[in-house]
């Protein structure tokens, strides 16, 4: 017997697998009984092999993921004690969202310990030297477009401002969440985050100079759903289809990903299966090459912020890594001929969508149009319908309801969609939870 076990065996061919399962189906029809198709048109096939990588062009992703922390910054002295907590506790991040303007950034940051640390600004009264921290600002008008409808002043404004900060902070931040968190599949999500960007590298390109371009750090924040492998495959194309732009754009720098759970699939009913929902997800942010992860405290659909939904979040993250060790094997899906192959069709389907709205003049036109809301509409319904027939399942929600569950008198702020009437430059991306009106209905009768 030689000393490598698996010399001893012939090697299965793809043919024969499928000769020997189509025999033990009996007669049932091979595609109709085996074959899945998802939203995103991708075929899923019942077993994976060598034979399916020979074609591909396969890329290896290494990255040390890091533990973040979202921090609501609603006053200075608040922000600092949540940033000191949530450093004490393990985190090796920070992102504080929600600053007003002229905010002293070195009285929340006053005595902490290094660390990177993430602003969301909408003006550059924030911008600020000689700080003991990595900072990296985050402005992203096309995003804020999204969610509003509107700019923060108008479009020219806004990209000036962009161009400026950008240059001078060396950050360019795109964030991707609504796509998700509004319905759009992952192809969806991947075209829409690329021409996005493509938007943005279009005003930097002929007034920031070359040596400027490889100092740019480049952020995309992504929300990752539950559709395990898929979500692992989606960043890992996301890298693929940044590297392909970058060239053409002469940005040669590497993206980095920051991943939070979605919203779409969180639910307030059986509340506790949030964190089986967002543990998962966390995951598939890890194995996809997530530079760092920001958990979703399980109770923030219902409740304020408080010390023990975020406590949980971040002890989520340091189990994944100090228990399950998460953090030991840089590149854990490499390889995998599912992974693998999901990878390129997802790429090769978002670059073709890409290249079809940067034809049709581009993302910003096409949101004007109200073309990309009408997309990611039409996709968001086919997934509500799934749900509202329970062939999408959430448990604990469509499927094994706990109906003695009382919610009424726990919540703490509205967890459901709410439309302010306004005018608006655009119709905004809408973001929508699953579950809401199964979750209305239910608290109605209480």
């Amino acid at each position: 017997m030689s000393n490598n076990l698996f010399n001893d065996f012939d090697a299965v061919s793809a043919k024969q697998w499928k000769q020997k399962i189509q025999a033990d189906l009996k007669g049932a029809d091979y595609n109709d009984a085996l074959i899945t198709s998802t939203y995103e048109g991708i075929d899923i096939k019942p077993f994976y092999n060598r034979e399916d990588l020979e074609d591909l062009e396969t890329s290896s992703f290494i990255s040390d993921w890091t533990i973040g922390e979202t921090i609501k910054a609603t006053d200075i002295t608040t922000a600092h004690e949540l940033a000191n907590e949530a450093l004490k506790g393990g985190v090796e991040a920070l992102h504080f969202s929600n600053l007003k303007s002229h905010t002293d950034l070195s009285a929340i940051l006053k005595n902490l310990p290094k660390t990177t640390v993430y602003l969301d600004v909408n003006d550059n009264s924030l911008i600020t030297e000689n700080l003991d921290q990595n900072i990296f600002y985050n402005y992203d008008p096309i995003n804020h477009l999204n969610i509003s409808g509107n700019w923060h002043s108008d479009m020219k404004t806004d990209m000036l401002l962009f161009k400026k900060l950008t240059t001078q902070t060396k950050t360019l931040t795109i964030n991707g969440s609504v796509y998700q968190n509004a319905g759009a599949n992952m192809v969806q999500q991947l075209a829409y985050l690329l021409a996005q960007a493509s938007e943005y590298l279009h005003v930097l390109h002929e007034d920031i100079s070359d040596d400027k371009k490889q100092k740019v750090e480049i952020i995309f924040e992504v929300a990752i759903g539950s559709h395990y492998f898929f979500e692992i495959a989606k960043l890992r194309a996301l890298k693929q289809l940044w590297n392909t732009l970058a060239i053409e754009f002469g940005f040669n720098a590497t993206c980095r990903i920051h991943a939070v759970p979605t919203k779409r699939n969180k639910t307030i009913y059986d509340y506790n299966t949030n964190m089986l929902r967002t543990t998962t997800e966390c995951m598939s942010a890890v194995l996809g090459g997530a530079d760092t992860v920001f958990n979703l405290p399980y109770d923030n659909l219902y409740h304020l912020p408080n010390a023990f939904g975020n406590r949980i979040a971040r002890n989520q993250l340091l189990i994944l890594r100090h228990e399950s060790y998460f953090d030991k094997v840089k590149n854990a899906a490499d390889g995998s001929y599912y992974i693998e192959t999901l990878t390129t069709q997802l790429a090769e389907k978002a670059l073709t969508l890409f290249k079809q709205i940067e034809a049709s003049g581009g993302y910003l036109k096409q949101l004007k149009e109200g073309l990309i809301q009408k997309k990611i509409e039409e996709s968001a319904r086919k997934e509500q319908e799934d749900f509202n027939t329970k062939k999408l399942v959430l448990l604990g929600t469509n499927k094994h309801p706990n109906l003695e569950d009382k919610m009424k008198n726990n919540i703490e702020k509205n967890p459901f969609l709410e439309i302010k009437k306004r005018k608006t430059l655009i119709k905004p991306i809408i973001q929508k939870r699953l579950s809401e009106n199964m979750e209305i209905n239910r608290l109605e009768k209480e």
